[in-house]
């Protein structure tokens, strides 16, 4: 079994290459996270495998940050207000900043956090090329982030949190740097019910790193574990895998088993938000002092 770091690293060379390719637009490239190239059965399939969401449409967005390496519009979704600060979990090439800023304005802050430093130094350019001064983009690992607590007042990721190793940490972590009262939108793939055996294994070979997707019902007590409230899933949409994907791994009993309603691999998109502290806590916090010192 590979550790954490191993994991990480595989990330890390498999999206550096992706930043590296100067024209690299969907899920499925030559070296992307469901490289075909990898060793198993060829399979020629004419239905698509749709993951990454189509961005053209939202304000802000900029061709050439656009690596289709997501599964959803977490920033169409994330409530984005003129003058906040705004923080891209996994900024890639910079295309959730770029929508984020279009909406936060001049006024506000967009930060992009990665850890893939061919990937700072494209969005750094694409930054650079649009004249934006109230983007910056931070090198970094989202089990342990690199900026200040109480900071943003939304964070955004796509398609990021599936491939960290400790979720709990990442969560815990983006709870940290949000502000009281700020919010999450983050897309991320899930999975409903087990997959089988035979699949498993390959599946992220078609499906985008589905390999460190967890059940939908985890993901979401993680969220709440981390001391979130509000919690919401905005969008749920099915990864549909073509017949003769799933043929080849699967028998046909397997096959009509796995088409069952309400199992699978989904794309979620779930918003959360970090309480405010009560009023009542608030008075203890500021009367526990006395003139005879602390209690």
């Amino acid at each position: 079994m590979e550790t954490a770091e191993q994991i990480k690293e595989v990330v890390r060379q498999k999206y550096g290459a992706i930043a590296e390719q100067p024209d690299v637009n969907g899920c499925c490239g030559p070296t992307s996270c469901c490289d075909q190239s990898r060793p198993g059965p060829e399979i020629e399939s004419n239905v698509p495998i749709v993951m990454a969401q189509d961005y053209q449409e939202l304000n802000g967005y900029v061709a050439d940050a656009d690596l289709g390496l997501g599964c959803g519009l977490p920033t169409q979704f994330a409530q984005i207000k003129p003058g906040n600060v705004v923080v891209d979990l996994g900024s890639g090439a910079g295309n959730d900043c770029f929508v984020a800023r279009a909406e936060t304005g001049e006024t506000g802050q967009v930060i992009g956090l990665d850890m893939t430093p061919p990937m700072i130094d494209r969005a750094r350019k694409n930054a650079k090329a649009l004249g934006f001064s109230n983007v910056e983009f931070v090198y970094g690992d989202i089990e342990d982030m690199p900026l200040p607590e109480n900071l943003a007042d939304v964070v955004v990721s796509n398609c990021v949190m599936n491939l960290v190793p400790d979720k709990h940490k990442a969560f815990s972590e983006t709870y940290r740097i949000l502000k009281p009262g700020g919010h999450f939108s983050i897309s991320d793939i899930v999975l409903k019910g087990e997959l089988p055996e035979g699949l498993r294994h390959d599946a992220e070979m078609y499906v985008g790193c589905v390999s460190g997707a967890i059940q939908k019902d985890a993901y979401l007590q993680l969220v709440q574990d981390a001391g979130f409230t509000n919690i919401q899933v905005q969008k749920e949409r099915e990864i549909t895998l073509p017949d003769d994907v799933l043929q080849t791994y699967l028998s046909a009993d397997e096959v009509a088993d796995y088409r069952q309603q309400d199992k699978g691999i989904y794309s979620v998109t779930v918003f959360a938000q970090k309480p405010v502290p009560s009023t009542e806590t608030k008075i203890a916090a500021a009367t526990c002092c006395g003139p005879d010192g602390c209690n």
